[in-house]
């Protein structure tokens, strides 16, 4: 679950509203191949330039703000290019991405919330990339298939979860909740590249914007395990859960995805079980998080062994230390596996019992995978 963003409708219709509160500025064009510096704070966003050149694209990102920000790559209907997300005041943070020519925007996003403040960004066809290693295209034909297979194995489990909500069955539904999200939490960088559908299906009741319904998973969480009801409400709400999610797997098949929007979302990945999954935000009232935690972590280690085989190459020993570092993490997952459960099932614990140094030992199994996978970006576009 990301923060929340505007839909594409509503950010156009309060653009002119946020134009009278903030500032974004531009400075003088980059020159080919230097990075672009992205000062992030509360009502600003300063970029380096506003034209570059097709191909790699560097953008050096400090938060001189007192919220933490998101900065974002995006094409003018607010698809998501590549992203970073919680960078916390006074952090720096580097994001590689792949650009095309055409007309896109950076958006630093105060917050994490809203339509954000945005600096037009010009891509040009002068200097576009030099030819790629063949197993990148190979690498990015495979992603998109893994991420549409996702899509389509999730509608059948939410169905099945949406059967028993609206049959008032109340244990069946607790029982169908966690696993029909599973394939969302693997894939969630490709399904947040779209920022109209995460809000509707994956929004936490404390991430929304002002006047926004509440609809999507968690609502539906709430009422089932804190609540211990189904009504006609969350009737209503469970099918337009599957509307909401069939437009997603509809629109699988058109997401921007390139060697380094893989690389990036691997790490995006792992940010959100340390933001949402560690902290038990996520299924705060399911207490689900470790199933979430798991796809997210499946998810992650997908697109890594995709891209593994050019990034062994340029930088081996990077490969090696992910490769330990996802071991790792693995294995103290399956210590949280319910009694009996295998590797094939995701029975996990409730996250409630796991106590303060289990969240802990596991939060610091995350940092020290994020850490190097932060660098796979780079690794996989060295010439």
């Amino acid at each position: 679950m990301r923060a929340v963003r505007l839909s594409v409708v509503t950010a156009a219709a309060t653009a002119a509203a946020l134009t009278a509160v903030t500032a974004c500025t531009a400075k003088s064009d980059a020159s080919d191949g230097d990075a672009i510096q992205v000062t992030a704070a509360d009502s600003t966003c300063e970029t380096s330039a506003k034209s570059v050149p097709a191909g790699q694209v560097t953008l050096k990102i400090e938060n001189k703000g007192s919220r933490a920000t998101e900065v974002e790559i995006v094409f003018p209907d607010d698809r998501i290019v590549s992203e970073k997300e919680n960078i916390g005041p006074g952090t720096k943070y580097t994001l590689t991405a792949e650009v095309k020519p055409g007309s896109y925007e950076i958006a630093c996003r105060p917050g994490m919330k809203g339509h954000g403040v945005r600096q037009k960004l010009t891509v040009t066809g002068k200097g576009a990339a030099a030819a790629r290693d063949p197993r990148l295209d190979k690498a990015v034909a495979d992603y998109r298939q893994y991420a549409q297979d996702q899509a389509d194995e999730t509608l059948p489990r939410v169905e099945a979860f949406v059967k028993a909500v609206k049959a008032g069955d109340l244990a069946a539904a607790k029982k169908a909740y966690a696993p029909s999200r599973l394939g969302w939490e693997r894939t969630e960088p490709v399904a947040e590249s779209f920022g109209d559908i995460d809000p509707k299906v994956d929004v936490r009741e404390d991430g929304l914007e002002d006047g926004q319904q509440w609809t999507g998973w968690h609502r539906l969480e709430k009422s089932l395990f804190k609540d211990g009801k189904i009504g006609a409400e969350e009737k209503t709400l469970a099918d337009r859960l599957v509307t909401d999610l069939k437009d997603w797997q509809k629109r699988v098949g058109t997401a921007e995805i390139t060697p380094t929007s893989m690389a990036n979302g691997a790490k995006e990945l792992l940010d959100e079980v340390a933001t949402g999954k560690v902290t038990g935000e996520e299924d705060r009232y399911a207490h689900t998080d470790l199933v979430d935690f798991k796809g997210n972590v499946e998810g992650a280690q997908k697109a890594y062994d995709l891209l593994k085989p050019v990034a062994a190459k340029n930088d081996p020993a990077l490969t090696r230390e992910l490769d330990k570092q996802f071991g790792a993490l693995d294995t103290l997952l399956d210590g949280y596996r319910t009694k009996g459960s295998d590797k094939t099932q995701y029975d996990f614990v409730s996250y409630d019992t796991v106590g303060k140094d289990g969240r802990k030992e596991l939060s610091d199994a995350v940092n020290a995978l994020a850490e190097p996978l932060s660098k796979l970006a780079v690794a996989v576009v060295k010439k």
